[in-house]
């Protein structure tokens, strides 16, 4: 596929809004409608609509922030779940900025989608399903990634497609490595956008398409979920959120 019918065609597919589903027992003080078929879903003042670990969670500046310190060290990810509504097809857009302790090492995050919460597992507020991967570093940013599940769908730069047997399918490039992470802002605020839309999963950092997934794998993909942020296990950080809008389709 040449590379100007592919930037057109990820254009229709972020244009093109068909009838959706969201389902949500919305709060005024978490959902806010904004008139232009946005919700707020945070409200910048506490997490009120959110669930998890208030020792790694907690509003500052009117950003949502989690963090990781040598108090509260992870040896698994703990993950900050929206409690009012499931996701089906969707435009989520928020802001995030990503900050090793010091500004020194590495350190992620990830937005959960189209998810579930492993409820019986001993450790609270686990979640498993659709990633997409958010980094202060070089290489996966944008990436789509099933938490607990098939793992890589599309690594960053990739058009994929998931066969009936979880194959996936290499289709066209969206980039190269260099051109993708130019337009990643490190230690800096990032604007992300998932579009999620039946079996087509879209992933955009700052404007720019990193992921495009069509999953065919029945049984194994996702149309519905819950949302979730992800505070991962490893060295302390710092992530923030900002501006959390999502837009049934």
């Amino acid at each position: 596929m040449k590379r100007a019918s592919l930037i057109l065609w990820l254009a229709a597919i972020a244009l093109v809004r068909p009838g959706g589903l969201i389902a949500a027992d919305r709060s005024p003080a978490t959902a806010q409608n904004r008139g232009d078929g946005y919700e707020t879903l945070f409200n910048g003042k506490n997490l009120h609509g959110w669930k998890g670990d208030t020792n790694l969670w907690s509003v500052q500046s009117s950003n949502l922030v989690g963090r990781t310190t040598a108090r509260y060290p992870l040896k698994e990810s703990s993950f900050l779940i929206w409690t009012n509504g499931t996701v089906h097809d969707f435009e989520l857009h928020l802001d995030y900025k990503i900050t090793p302790d010091n500004g020194q090492g590495f350190a992620r995050s990830a937005i959960q989608y189209r998810s579930r919460e492993l409820t019986n597992n001993p450790r609270p507020f686990l979640v498993a399903g659709y990633r997409a991967e958010l980094e202060a570093g070089d290489q996966d940013t944008g990436k789509l990634y099933e938490e607990r599940g098939r793992g890589v769908l599309a690594e960053r730069g990739q058009m994929t497609r998931i066969g009936s047997i979880g194959t996936v399918h290499l289709v066209a490039s969206l980039g190269s490595a260099a051109e993708l992470q130019a337009v990643i802002k490190p230690d800096d605020w990032n604007d992300c956008t998932i579009i999620a839309r039946g079996n087509q999963l879209t992933h955009i950092i700052n404007g720019r398409a990193m992921v495009h997934v069509t999953d065919t794998q029945e049984g194994a993909r996702a149309f519905h979920g819950i949302l979730a942020l992800q505070l991962p296990a490893g060295e302390p950080m710092t992530v923030q959120f900002r501006n959390i809008r999502l837009k049934p389709l």
